[in-house]
């Protein structure tokens, strides 16, 4: 039996994605907002594809600020453009 490919939803183009191709922003049990690379992070997730255009989307529907309950600092926004760029070069 093949194994099951866990599917989430990008926030941006709002499509189910398997989980691998998929950026994870963690809002941690202390209340602090960064970018999970490797998945395993305690706290809420919420995820992005690594595309620019799901990203400006996410921000302007405020879908992270949503997700997580809270205003979402600038940093976490440009650090998420950043390794974005970073995947595509």
């Amino acid at each position: 039996m093949p194994k099951k490919i866990p599917m989430r939803q990008c926030l941006g183009c709002r499509e189910m994605k398997p989980k691998r191709e998929l950026i994870r922003v963690v809002r941690s049990p202390e209340g602090e907002i960064s970018i999970d690379k490797k998945g395993k992070k305690p706290g809420r997730g919420a995820y992005v594809c690594p595309d620019a255009q799901c990203l400006k989307k996410a921000i302007k529907s405020k879908a992270l600020e949503r997700a997580f309950g809270l205003p979402v600092p600038e940093e976490v926004f440009s650090t998420l453009a950043e390794q974005m760029e970073e995947s595509d070069g």
